[in-house]
């Protein structure tokens, strides 16, 4: 087990409302870790629709989800939250009153007072390709993600896919791979068009291979595979031969992990907790925004705001319970507006000018 890294406050998923967890969290003199399955922050606004346009976050008439993510960041600023990316909460220990150790599947560990699940409608979970046999090659040479780059340098790379994340990867291993292909079934792609000209560049300069079709199957041993088999949107077979494969087909929402922390869930996929802190059964776990339930409950950025809000009100007994909380307000307490950096300099003493 590493070395557990110690803060105030764990947070697991890095969408709109753990990062305005952070902020609450912050105004209140608690530090923060979150820690999200995906490559980068923002969540679902981030991966699934960063163009889409959002209308309900009050003050602002339209923003994009890649926006807001954006906006919510340069929030947080001040906070300095620490991010881990591409990580998954494995399990989480309470060791103490109040501590509790936090474990993820690339073997961190985080010992933190309070632990805040934020994680939306669970962890995002790859959809995996229907090739009969494929889980036999999975983790081995065939990957959902790209975790470290450098586990590809010199290899023969396969990418199957044609959405943003098909062609980032494309473009990022291109220099490092010994030889490159992405694979898709049509000549439309999902992605950026900026991403899309970049790759097909490569391909004239002959640098990668384009292939129109679809792979039908692997061939390998030991779960190490050799090549893929594929028909072409003509009906013709081909032969790629790889060294990994990495298939890109969107997402799915799961609860993962979360399901076997010892809540008591609703439908099998949701935290009910209660409503004056969203606190789970768990006492010092709070669950907010699309995970968690209780009556009335409504699947809102906006309320997912809120309930942070009060979430970090309960916290801060959690975090110092010896200290009282005082109630401020971020338009007239200059204690908060200098945490923000927005605090008015103080008025210089006039001086007396001698007469001439």
């Amino acid at each position: 087990m590493s070395e557990p890294v110690k803060t105030d406050v764990v947070i697991i998923g890095a969408g709109p409302i753990g990062l305005f967890a952070v902020f609450e969290l912050g105004l209140l003199d608690m530090k923060c870790h979150l820690v999200d399955i995906l490559d980068k922050i923002g969540g679902q606004c981030a991966e699934l629709y960063p163009e889409k346009p959002i209308y309900d976050i009050p003050g602002i008439p339209m923003t994009s989800a890649q926006g807001l993510v954006d906006s919510l960041m340069e929030q947080i600023k001040p906070f300095n939250p620490q991010f881990h990316l591409n990580e998954m909460v494995e399990s989480v220990e309470k060791i103490g009153d109040p501590l509790f150790r936090v474990k993820t599947d690339q073997g961190k560990v985080f010992e933190a007072k309070v632990v805040v699940i934020a994680a939306g409608g669970g962890s995002f979970q790859p959809k995996r390709p229907p090739i009969a046999g494929i889980e036999a090659y999975e983790g081995k040479s065939v990957f959902y993600s790209v975790r470290k780059m450098e586990a590809f340098r010199g290899k023969r790379v396969l990418i199957v896919g044609g959405g943003d994340s098909a062609l980032d990867w494309t473009l990022n291993l291109a220099p490092i791979a010994k030889h490159l292909t992405l694979l898709h079934r049509r000549s439309e792609f999902r992605a950026a068009p900026d991403s899309v000209n970049k790759m097909m560049a490569l391909v004239g300069e002959g640098k990668i291979d384009f292939v129109m079709g679809q792979v039908t199957s692997l061939a390998g041993s030991d779960g190490q595979v050799s090549k893929a088999i594929g028909k072409g949107t003509d009906g013709s077979a081909f032969e790629i031969h790889c060294d990994a494969v990495l298939p890109f087909f969107g997402l799915t929402m799961k609860l993962g992990p979360v399901a076997n922390w010892g809540f008591e869930l609703k439908d099998n996929e949701l935290i009910p907790v209660e409503t004056s802190a969203f606190e789970t059964s768990v006492p010092g776990i709070f669950a907010i925004g699309d995970i968690n339930w209780y009556p009335g409950k409504l699947k809102l950025i906006l309320s997912g705001f809120h309930e942070g809000a009060l979430m970090a009100q309960k916290a801060h007994r959690y975090v110092y319970p010896d200290k009282r909380l005082v109630f401020q307000y971020t338009t007239s307490s200059t204690s908060l507006q200098k945490k923000l950096g927005v605090a008015p300099e103080k008025p210089q003493p006039a001086r007396a000018v001698a007469a001439s």
